[in-house]
């Protein structure tokens, strides 16, 4: 394996750790916040801390019009929307059903990468290793085990996975492989989503603010982990590998989400649920090998032709 293909896997197994932490973090934080002000905190803290690397860096935030119109748009789709869309879904879904439905974001962005010509004929290794993972999702929740129906609060969380593969979609685009540092443009997306949830607060989150210990913590945790630097990483993976490997990374959430819950909540660990842990493991590794694969096996005229936006590193960013 390569040197970048193992940068690549560790880019990947960090961002799956601490987005996957997020479910956790997030439990936490809403002890004392509204689901609005989790979301305008992460934001806010995830801006500040980027914008310090920024500057350590020596990095600039973006500049021009066009580009800033282009992360706007991305942190719509990327923050704010399926934040607000998360918040209104859980309250009336439970979270095994909320985990399937986000776990479709993969599949969403295999289906816009396809519409859209950025996905140039999957292989069917690839194709069955998403839908792989997608069933061992299914294994881990069981939603079949649940007796709510599929209402409003379903719909929300399934056009919170759809905005997700739309975001990574246009951010691959749009935005990176454009000469702009995926630092700067990572930073820039935190700004404008903590504007856009901002603006949001007066729909529900001027209520009382709790600011105990365990609060602070874990707003802490979600701006500085689970929002700076996963949002950095997911640029990384979108500039490097493109969009649906990036949302491929959704199927390793619950993963991490339930072994999580087993070691510092001490939920039980079925049967069911190992062996729905190990398909998904399998089908994201089925996705990545055949990703590589077809890379390895693209010669210099073809990759040429088939340089896009997705998956053209971007030269401006350096050693990374």
């Amino acid at each position: 394996m390569s040197t970048r293909s193992v940068r690549g896997v560790a880019r990947v197994v960090v961002l799956a750790l601490l987005w996957g932490s997020t479910f956790l973090w997030t439990e936490l934080a809403l002890r004392g916040l509204s689901p609005l002000q989790v979301a305008f905190v992460r934001c806010v803290l995830g801006a500040l801390v980027l914008a310090v690397a920024c500057r350590v860096s020596g990095r600039r935030f973006p500049r021009g019009a066009t580009v800033w119109r282009r992360i706007v748009v991305a942190a719509f789709f990327c923050n704010a929307l399926p934040f607000a869309l998360f918040s209104l879904g859980q309250q009336t879904v439970d979270s095994g059903l909320a985990g399937v439905l986000n776990a479709t974001t993969p599949l969403w962005s295999m289906i816009l990468g396809l519409a859209l010509g950025s996905e140039r004929g999957p292989s069917p290794v690839r194709l069955a290793g998403l839908g792989l993972g997608f069933a061992g999702v299914l294994l881990v929740f069981a939603p079949w085990q649940t007796t709510e129906g599929i209402g409003w609060g379903a719909l929300a969380i399934l056009g919170a996975a759809a905005s997700y593969a739309v975001a990574f979609t246009y951010m691959g685009r749009t935005l990176v492989g454009k000469g702009t540092p995926t630092l700067s443009l990572s930073a820039g997306q935190l700004v404008a989503a903590s504007g856009l949830t901002g603006l949001a607060l007066p729909l529900g989150g001027l209520e009382p603010v709790g600011t105990g210990p365990v609060v602070v913590i874990a707003a802490l945790a979600l701006g500085v982990l689970c929002t700076a630097i996963t949002f950095h990483l997911t640029y990384r993976v979108i500039n490097d590998e493109g969009a649906t490997d990036a949302a491929v990374i959704g199927y390793l959430l619950p993963v991490v989400s339930v072994l999580l819950g087993a070691i510092v909540l001490g939920e039980n660990l079925g049967l069911r649920v190992v062996l729905g842990m190990a398909v998904v493991l399998a089908g994201v590794g089925m996705t990545r090998a055949a990703r590589r694969e077809t890379a390895d096996g693209v010669s210099a005229p073809e990759a040429a032709a088939g340089d896009t936006p997705s998956t053209r590193p971007v030269a401006a960013e350096g050693a990374h």
